[in-house]
């Protein structure tokens, strides 16, 4: 888990209660609390994300007709047209 063998997490445990003792569930419990937080925000934010990408993709097609839409009597022409080549006499 995490890259972290077992002894180096019964370790980190050890010192977890050192630091924190008795409180370490109330550690525990507002470290879970800000997590829980900090992913609902970050939710918010990659929803709003989302819903612009949405906007602007369903712009973006419903502005840009699609080539069967287009109309035949177009003042330009459908492929680039160079002027022909006469060579001097």
């Amino acid at each position: 888990m995490f890259g972290l063998s077992p002894f180096e997490m019964m370790v980190i445990g050890v010192i977890a209660v050192v630091l924190f003792g008795g409180n370490l569930p109330d550690v525990a419990r507002k470290a879970g609390g800000m997590y829980r937080e900090f992913r609902s925000r970050l939710n918010d934010v990659q929803r709003e994300f989302r819903a612009a990408e949405y906007e602007a993709t369903r712009a973006f097609n419903t502005d840009t007709p699609a080539s069967s839409d287009r109309d035949d009597d177009d003042d330009e022409p459908s492929e680039p047209v160079a002027p022909k080549f006469t060579p001097p006499s």
